[in-house]
């Protein structure tokens, strides 16, 4: 299989599978229409383009794994915030929920920012804020999609853990008292039964630079975020790599009460003096 029959081969398994392309594009999280032009060959699909329609048609794990080794081979894997942006980054959010829907462990290294499934409306709010600013109407839109992902948090047979760097909970991207207001958030999520939130001290030793962010699903998926584009990989070498740098900076943090008393402190730092007192 080449790279220009991946949308043919695509189009011929949903004609097998009965399903209407409104259907699958719904599933996948994508439009009709990006749909339409990857089966018709006028858009080059990506690899995580390809993983979502072959779960939406539900796929055996030998055919997903036959289209996706071409994908790998072929397809680049680097989507530029731009080309996002244009497109509407409300929808890449939900793209983004659709990848977490289907992963049973997530593991997230933030150095930039508080993770999005964190996040309250607020500091979203001022995240999408920061330049390029979003125009208001599209700004809601996406910050509504970013929190419609956090219901994965409360479902059964997940798992999550964060490490965050503690030089993020420090970082002004929004007024302290909004900052404040999302460092209870992180103190109160981290007592979820399924969810564990690590911070990296910037007291004591580094195990690597925080040279970027990212997410591991399954061990099968890292997303990566980078300050053009976001990378995609299932390379399981490159898997592995980012499997590696987690668990180092994961061996350093700190967890339950040690974590907790870290971010109220930080937290509190934020507060007005009135509210100390």
């Amino acid at each position: 299989m080449t790279v220009d029959s991946i949308g043919k081969a695509l189009r011929a398994l949903r004609d097998t599978s009965g399903l209407t392309g409104d259907t699958v594009a719904r599933r996948a999280s994508m439009s009709a229409g990006k749909l339409s032009k990857i089966e018709n060959g006028r858009t080059l699909p990506t690899v995580q383009d390809v993983d979502l329609v072959l779960s939406a048609l539900g796929v055996s794990e030998e055919v997903k794994e036959q289209f996706l080794t071409t994908a790998r081979a072929e397809v680049t894997e680097a989507t530029a915030w731009r080309l996002l942006r244009r497109m509407g980054p409300w929808k890449h959010q939900n793209t983004i929920r659709a990848i977490e829907a289907g992963t049973a462990g997530l593991r997230l290294f933030q150095g930039q920012l508080i993770p999005g499934l964190l996040q309250t409306p607020e500091y979203a709010t001022a995240v999408f804020s920061l330049p390029p600013a979003l125009p208001d109407e599209t700004r809601a839109r996406t910050v509504t999609a970013r929190l419609e992902r956090q219901a994965t948090l409360y479902e059964e047979g997940r798992s999550f853990h964060f490490v965050i760097c503690e030089h993020v909970l420090r970082w002004l991207v929004c007024e302290p008292a909004v900052m404040a207001v999302q460092l209870d958030r992180l103190v109160s999520l981290s007592r979820l039964p399924r969810v564990l939130i690590g911070i990296v001290p910037l007291a004591g030793r580094m195990p690597d630079f925080p040279m970027t962010c990212f997410s591991i699903h399954d061990d099968r998926l890292v997303l990566v975020e980078t300050f053009h584009s976001e990378i995609t990989t299932r390379e399981p070498k490159d898997v592995q790599t980012y499997v590696d740098t987690f668990e180092r900076f994961a061996e350093v943090a700190l967890y339950g009460e040690g974590m907790r008393t870290l971010v109220e402190g930080i937290r509190d730092g934020f507060l007005p003096q009135q509210e100390r007192s």
